[in-house]
């Protein structure tokens, strides 16, 4: 799989300061996962690469999405082109 073939839609959460990163395929990796800082993500490649998007509060993953909540102090134009290149780069890599 090559990053340039993995198709990401974003849809918007009940949450404001959340969002549905949705993959046109699974997410490798095990099962469902949520961390909610950086320490508890160190061991899962792509969650610890999106916690070093500055902003990233915490993580969702399940099966073929990423639900990425943020900090109240930035706004979602200034992260989601940074999430999605952050995504791409990781899965091209896991596989």
């Amino acid at each position: 799989m090559t990053d340039s073939d993995i198709q990401i839609t974003v849809e918007g959460t009940p949450n404001p300061h959340a969002a549905k990163f949705v993959m046109d395929r699974d997410i490798p990796g095990e099962g469902s996962r949520s961390y909610f800082d950086p320490e508890s993500a160190a061991e899962d490649p792509l969650a610890a690469r999106l916690f070093e998007v500055d902003g990233v509060r915490a993580l969702l993953i399940v099966e073929n999405f990423i639900t990425v909540t943020k900090t109240a102090t930035l706004d979602w134009p200034d992260l989601l082109d940074e999430i999605e290149e952050t995504i791409l780069k990781a899965l091209g890599t896991l596989t």
